[in-house]
């Protein structure tokens, strides 16, 4: 959360897998309960209804409008960032496509919330997204028996994936190359449900250079999970398959640990593969991988550690999109200083 004049900027990275801000991440499970749950966790009330929050991952979904939970996820996500700062009541700014911003909005909100949606269906989705957060303009709920009072103003979209590198390209030096960089580099940003991918030229995106395949971690445990009861017959846990995924082990036996490495490496040999469809050379261009499967190819790739940069940080995205919104502002600002002079 980024504090700018009278108001917050919180951005709020909606995977498949988890929900995270900047401070905070939480697994997208959630089930609604007609009462109060007896025994305690992260219990959301609103209009009357308790949701436990957090346990178990959504199920992939193309259009994140079509799905009331994220509209529950994105509260209980500004109620955690909120609740970091001590901040109990504020006016939300839900950021969209910020040109259409006036100084009056932008100077009414306490907080200005930014979200992000799959590269390649930013543009045809943002303004739907951008509808379905802000139906309710003024919000009340409960999360963990503390009262929020929100108030919507607006709402901005940004590219998944972009947005993680903008901030670092200013603050890592690791990026120092990046940015000096006068070719070509790709970027794959991998998570539960899908890999962006984008091809820069001269260190800038295109929209013709983006693309969104649904290739992610949930799609290698069903994977794994297929495999191991195929052969062996048995069920194997989806918590005992993400902890190897993350750690690239397990306590397993070692014959089942060998095709578990096995099935994961021909998984990971795809995402190479669909990168490589979309103009990826190892030989000519930096891989940067992102989002919470870079540990997929970190552990069960093959690749030239000079060529690959990891971006481990999963807030990257929900940090970004704070980054470029603040800049939104900015630029906002410095437009209506200028029509005023």
């Amino acid at each position: 959360m980024r504090k700018h004049n009278n108001f917050y900027i919180i951005g709020v990275d909606a995977g498949y897998g988890n929900m995270k801000t900047a401070r905070t991440i939480y697994p997208t499970g959630l089930v609604a309960m007609d009462t109060k749950p007896f025994f305690d966790g992260d219990i959301l009330e609103y209009n009357g209804t308790y949701y436990r929050i957090g346990e178990g991952h959504k199920e992939f979904i193309p259009d994140k409008a079509m799905d009331e939970d994220y509209y529950l996820l994105t509260l209980m996500a500004v109620a955690r960032e909120l609740n970091a700062y001590g901040i109990r009541e504020a006016d939300v700014h839900l950021a969209a496509i910020a040109a259409e911003l006036s100084t009056e909005q932008i100077t009414e909100a306490n907080v200005y919330l930014a979200l992000g949606l799959p590269t390649t269906w930013t543009g045809r989705q943002r303004e739907e997204y951008r509808r379905y957060m802000m139906r309710n303009p003024d919000v009340r709920f409960t999360f963990n028996d503390v009262l929020y009072s929100i108030h919507l103003i607006d709402c901005i979209v940004f590219p998944q994936g972009y947005a993680a590198l903008v901030p670092l390209m200013d603050n890592d030096k690791r990026f120092n190359e990046f940015r000096q960089f006068t070719g070509t580099v790709m970027m794959a940003d991998i998570g539960n449900g899908t890999m962006n991918i984008m091809r820069l030229v001269n260190g800038k995106p295109n929209d013709q250079h983006c693309w969104t395949e649904v290739l992610g971690v949930n799609q290698c445990v069903l994977t794994v999970r297929k495999q191991m009861m195929d052969k062996y017959g048995i069920d194997m846990p989806e918590s005992v398959i993400e902890q190897f995924l993350r750690t690239g082990t397990a306590n397993l036996a070692r014959e089942l640990l060998d095709n578990l490495t096995d099935i994961v490496r021909g998984y990971v040999t795809g995402l190479f593969d669909a990168l490589r469809v979309h103009g990826y050379d190892a030989r000519l261009m930096k891989l940067f991988v992102m989002g919470g499967g870079g540990c997929l190819v970190k552990h069960f790739g093959k690749y030239d550690p000079g060529a690959v940069v990891f971006v481990d940080d999963l807030h990257a995205s929900a940090k970004g999109y704070e980054y470029m919104a603040q800049g939104v502002i900015w630029r906002n600002e410095r437009m209506a200083r200028k029509a005023g002079d």
